[in-house]
């Protein structure tokens, strides 16, 4: 097959039926979300352990009594330093066994379950990558694919892992020996540098061939339902075979790491860090998975891909828009239970966000007019959008762990708000600030939270056996056009919020 064959199924994939493969990519950006349920919980267990021991009330006490941090350490440091030792007492509090236990714990447990979230998802990724390359339904065999291959996966992370770091201990110690040998043969530490540029050269070359030769392996999993060590040898098998196609696929993957890097890197000077995750999570990701995946299949002659759609791009877009709104509007109105919960429970994060910053207002202050302060408008709407929609689909989709990150996620934001406007000292100008864009960009998160979950319910429900797997598929895909309805609600509120909420109120507010 030509090069541009494996291309030209790529596009088709990714145009014909969007919410049938994107989904499970939104699930792996989710997995933060899922996870952070692990600290969350610990966090709750501290503050109900410093509570009953009464180390609480003398953290709040020597809090209270501690004046307010100088606003520049540089330009007076022993007041910095004055102030920083007046936590020691608060340190104190906290340095205690049974807290190290816990920390330890929620370290340990949130390692291991981003480990294995991390690889039942990308299994299921590639196996919906592999259904929509042979024109079927991509989220169930996303679930068959993460349910089959999730040790696999696993496996092979490891074993990558181990690979790695065999490779740089290896080297790393052998270099060590020689140019310690060298140097004192030689009596001179000129020779030392060629030597440790030599073993950085071996060492980039040797991890080089080991992501090489892995790249592919969890594509043969997949495709030729292979274990660890057989999927490497079809990988070898395979890069043996069609070096050509093989190297395209390097040289794609690697020009479209340099573009997104470079890219990210020049948002990054002007304050915009979140679009290059979501461009990762919803372009990038995908497109190399089904590139490699679709290569692979031409190998083993098994790609038959969805046809191209007849419209073009741009009536697509605009298309895919106004479902998204359709979708959006006939959610909200067949749920409004749900969302009378979800705001219930922002209002109860509020309220425990206000209730923890109060012993520590005056102590410590916020100042929306400070966090204002340089911001440029165009860049300032570009990243609240990219920030709110990440914060949307991983809300949604994290809702799919059987409800309980997108509860977490939605206490998390009331419990922030009710914080920072607690310590806020300008209260009045905060609220002539939110209002403009709160109006449009809160219900925007609580709607994601109330598809969070119900996403959880029905994936609950399916796990019990009360609800088919399409069932879950259909759910996920729904959700998928409701964020694009939730994404067009949260850029109104981000060029409200960039170019509007930060200077109308200076009108007739001072």
């Amino acid at each position: 097959m030509a090069l541009s064959d494996f291309i030209a199924a790529v596009v088709a994939v990714l145009r014909r039926r969007p919410g049938d493969l994107l989904p499970v990519y939104a699930l792996g950006a989710a997995i933060t979300a899922i996870v952070r349920v692990v600290p969350f919980v610990g966090i709750a267990v501290a503050y109900l352990f410093l509570a009953a021991t009464g180390r609480l009330d003398t953290i709040r006490t020597a809090l209270a009594d501690l004046e307010s941090p100088p606003t520049d350490p540089n330009a007076d440091p022993e007041a910095f330093e004055s102030w920083a030792n007046g936590l020691e007492p608060v340190f104190d509090q906290l340095w205690t066994l049974p807290l190290g236990i816990l920390a330890a714990v929620t370290i340990g447990v949130s390692v291991l379950l981003f480990a294995l979230l991390s690889a039942a998802v990308a299994a299921g990724q590639l196996s919906a990558c592999y259904s929509r390359l042979r024109n079927n339904r991509g989220l169930l065999a996303a679930f068959d694919g993460a349910r089959r291959y999730w040790l696999r996966f696993l496996g092979l992370f490891i074993l990558e892992f181990l690979c790695w770091s065999v490779v740089l201990v290896t080297v790393g110690i052998g270099a060590a020996l020689l140019a310690g040998a060298i140097s004192l043969g030689t009596g001179s530490m000129l020779l030392i540098a060629p030597v440790v540029l030599l073993a950085g050269l071996f060492t980039v070359v040797l991890l080089v061939l080991i992501r090489a030769l892995f790249a592919f392996a969890p594509v043969a999993i997949v495709v030729d339902d292979a274990g660890v060590f057989g999927s490497l040898r079809s990988a070898a098998g395979f890069v043996r075979a069609q070096p050509v196609e093989a190297v395209f696929y390097y040289a794609m993957a690697i020009l479209a790491m340099i573009a997104l890097s470079m890219v990210t890197g020049l948002l990054s000077l002007v304050d915009v860090v979140t679009l290059g995750s979501l461009v990762s999570a919803l372009v990038l990701f995908p497109a190399l998975d089904l590139l490699k995946t679709a290569i692979y299949c031409g190998y083993r002659d098994r790609l038959t891909p969805p046809e191209p759609p007849t419209r073009s791009l741009r009536a697509q877009f605009r298309a895919g828009l106004r479902r998204g709104w359709t979708e959006l509007v006939s959610y909200v109105r067949s749920t409004p239970g749900t969302h009378v919960l979800v705001l219930a429970l922002g209002l109860l994060g509020f309220w425990m966000g206000w209730a923890a910053a109060g012993p520590f207002a005056g102590t410590f202050d916020a100042s929306i007019a400070t966090r204002l302060e340089g911001m440029f408008p165009p860049t300032m709407a570009l990243e609240l959008f990219g920030n709110n929609w990440l914060v949307a689909l991983t809300t949604a989709y994290g809702g799919v762990a059987f409800v309980i990150p997108a509860i977490v996620s939605v206490l998390f934001n009331g419990i922030a708000l009710g914080i920072t406007a607690r310590l806020e000292v300008d209260p009045a100008e905060l609220a002539a600030f939110v209002v403009p864009h709160g109006i449009i960009e809160i219900p925007a998160i609580l709607i994601a939270g109330a598809l969070g979950i119900s996403v959880g319910v029905t994936a609950w429900r399916t796990w019990r056996g009360r609800a088919a797997r399409t069932d879950l598929a259909d759910a996920l895909e729904r959700a998928f056009w409701v964020l694009v309805g939730i994404g067009i609600l949260l850029a109104i509120a981000a060029l409200i919020e960039g170019f509007v909420s930060p200077y109308y109120y200076r009108l007739f507010l001072s």
